[in-house]
């Protein structure tokens, strides 16, 4: 029986730390469990949580964020830990930290994750892009995330990867990853994972871009600031489009009418993370003076959702887990409309474990508003 693979999920909602993650290793427990990634709330105490993870886990790989809200049973939870175990039949798995993000450097972020794929194919002969796949977790207020990101795919070639960006629970303070028995700012950790289950990397987003067009005319490109949109400030010309007042301006708006690129006829969200008090506008994403913009509409993310998903059954059968990264604007938008607890159920009703991002990526690319994730399905043997 021991060498079947298996995968446990579990939650805890307990506000005290230790606590929290008793109840945690007690639902992900299992024989030979060789891999645990796992997602927490930042109102717990950081130091206290990885004290108590080092003291119950020792010696298995253990990696994880911070978070603006986790996913797990019951769907969509605050305040709370979410996460996964695989025992050692179910995942050979290798990981690296990348540190200090600020001095991030892209020939040195290909060659780490380079590296790492190197020292996995020795570890796990069959390992190939076709049975392995890639985990990013970032410091979401790195500002790093695209260099990051495609540095570490090119290092990769063709091998399915997702990512997101740690959260802190909408504070825009400070973020945490987790890896090798603490947290981490101003990182990332890239996490490899050598599989015989069926699995499936996948990316959903319900925006289409509409016809008017915003030019950035002057903006902080270093801090994601954008100062000026077709020659006028910035949130006033937002405000404007969209047919609100500036003052009106916040992170609902800024979820229900994004901004999105459109490159080689793809529409890629650039989300605006908050309007400032000198009428700026600070992004989630990249962003470039010159760069053509346009306001997008929501078409039915339920519905976007249930089609993914649709097509992960035919792919990989039902999930035994799916690994989500899920935007926050998406979070905000579905609790504005009153969807949360249907997406939240579709979402754990298809065994999904992730956590609300700063920012999501997707094959090489920093994207916003938009569901990664690897779905696991069951056994073929």
């Amino acid at each position: 029986m021991g060498t079947e693979p298996k995968i446990c999920r579990a939650k805890s909602v307990q506000s005290d730390p230790r606590e929290a993650v008793q109840e945690f290793f007690a639902g992900v427990s299992q024989a030979d469990m060789g891999l645990v990634i796992f997602f927490c709330s930042s109102h717990y105490d950081l130091d206290v949580v990885a004290e108590e993870f080092n003291r119950l886990f020792p010696g298995i790989q253990l990696v994880g964020c911070t978070t603006a809200g986790e996913i797990g049973a019951g769907g969509y939870s605050n305040h709370s830990l979410v996460g996964a175990s695989f025992n050692r039949a179910a995942a050979t798995a290798i990981s690296c930290r990348m540190e200090p993000l600020q001095n991030f450097d892209m020939s040195s972020g290909h060659d780490a994750a380079a590296a790492l794929w190197g020292r996995l194919r020795n570890e796990a002969a069959s390992a190939s892009s076709r049975n392995t796949f890639a985990l990013l977790l970032i410091d979401g207020l790195s500002v790093r995330e695209e260099q990051v990101v495609r540095a570490v795919q090119s290092g990769l070639g063709g091998m399915s990867l997702i990512g997101g960006s740690a959260g802190d629970d909408l504070k825009f303070e400070r973020t945490w990853v987790y890896h090798e028995a603490a947290f981490h700012s101003d990182a990332a950790v890239l996490l490899l994972v050598h599989t015989p289950l069926p699995f499936l990397a996948f990316k959903t987003q319900h925006f289409a871009s509409e016809e008017d067009r915003l030019v950035v005319t002057e903006a902080d490109v270093t801090h994601r600031v954008v100062k000026e949109i077709n020659g006028l400030p910035a949130a006033e010309e937002y405000a404007r489009v969209v047919g609100l007042d500036v003052e009106m301006l916040n992170s609902d708006h800024f979820a229900s009418s994004p901004v999105v690129v459109v490159m080689d006829g793809t529409d890629y969200v650039r989300s605006i993370q908050r309007a400032n008090p000198d009428g700026t506008l600070t992004f989630y994403c990249a962003i470039d003076e010159g760069l053509v913009l346009r306001v997008a509409r929501g078409k039915d993310l339920l519905g976007n959702l249930e089609q993914a998903l649709e097509n992960v059954r035919k792919d990989v059968g039902s999930p035994q887990l799916i690994l989500g990264c899920d935007c926050i604007l998406r979070n905000l938008e579905i609790t504005q409309t009153g969807l949360k607890e249907t997406v939240g159920k579709l979402l754990d009703d298809n065994n999904t474990v992730g956590f609300s991002t700063y920012g999501e990526q997707y094959g090489g690319v920093h994207v916003n508003q938009t569901f990664t994730a690897i779905a696991i399905g069951a056994h073929h043997g």
